[in-house]
Order: C-alpha cells, then structure tokens, then sequence
C-alpha cells in the first residue's frame, strides 16, 4: 500500500511585534485530544502538496483559498511506519495574505513565538519540526 503524504502548515506572522507561528488544538481522536499541532491535512490522489496544503489550511481555519500563499519546505519529513498505511508528514512555511484564522476543526487556535515552542504540548510528530520553527521564526 502506498504512503500517504500529510502536509503541515507552519503559517508565520508577526503578531505583537514579534514573529509568531500559529498552532491548533486536535479536537480528536482521543489519544491526541487537547495536543498542539502545525494545521494542514492529508494530500489527494492527484493534487499537489502545496494545493493540498493551501485546501486543507482553508476548510481548516476558515480562510479563502487564495489568501494563502504556501512557501518552501520546512524541515524533515517525519515517517509514521506505525499506522496503516503508513504517513509521511511534511510541513511548508506558509503565508496568509489577509483573513484572520478561526478555530473551525480545531478546539483552539494560538500564536506562539520560539521562546514558547518549547513548552507547548504537541503532538509527538511535530515535535521534530521545533528546531526547524523556532529558526524560521528568528
């Protein structure tokens, strides 16, 4: 069975004068309720990771599609072997053009700066992005 290619959007900003990544809050399933992560979604047979990403950070936060401009890759890809079939996880830097992001499948969203990337509670595979974040967000 093929692999199934997930895309993360680390969707930076400068909020409060400082750059900031936004994060959301898994609503489920129950093993990851409440965990923080990077939003995005899985990429269709067909669509290029960038159009998925751009889709999903859409449905996700309420935003057009157009106001959100997916940049270069950001840090490893993180492979889940452990699940059928089996995930590999990829994260871009993205920009929103305009719009303000709402909660819509998450139970909260959050602007954090790399002083706070540390002590967040994400979910164990966006913790190998923290280096990666925490740079770009320098």
């Amino acid at each position: 069975m093929p692999t199934q290619i997930v895309v993360a959007g680390a969707v930076i900003a400068v909020k409060e004068g400082r750059p900031a990544v936004l994060i959301a809050q898994r609503r489920r399933p129950p093993e990851l309720a409440g965990l923080w992560e990077l939003p995005g979604g899985k990429v269709m047979p067909g669509e290029s990771e960038p159009a998925a990403l751009a889709r999903e950070l859409a449905e996700e936060l309420g935003l057009d599609i157009d106001a959100i401009t997916v940049g270069e890759r950001l840090g490893a890809d993180v492979v889940l072997n452990r699940i059928n079939p089996a995930m590999t996880l990829r994260a871009y830097r993205v920009e929103l053009v305009r719009g303000e992001p709402r909660a819509d499948d998450h139970q909260a969203l959050r602007w954090v700066t790399s002083v706070e990337l540390p002590n967040i509670a994400w979910v164990p595979a966006d913790r190998a992005w923290l280096v990666d974040l925490a740079r770009a967000l320098w």
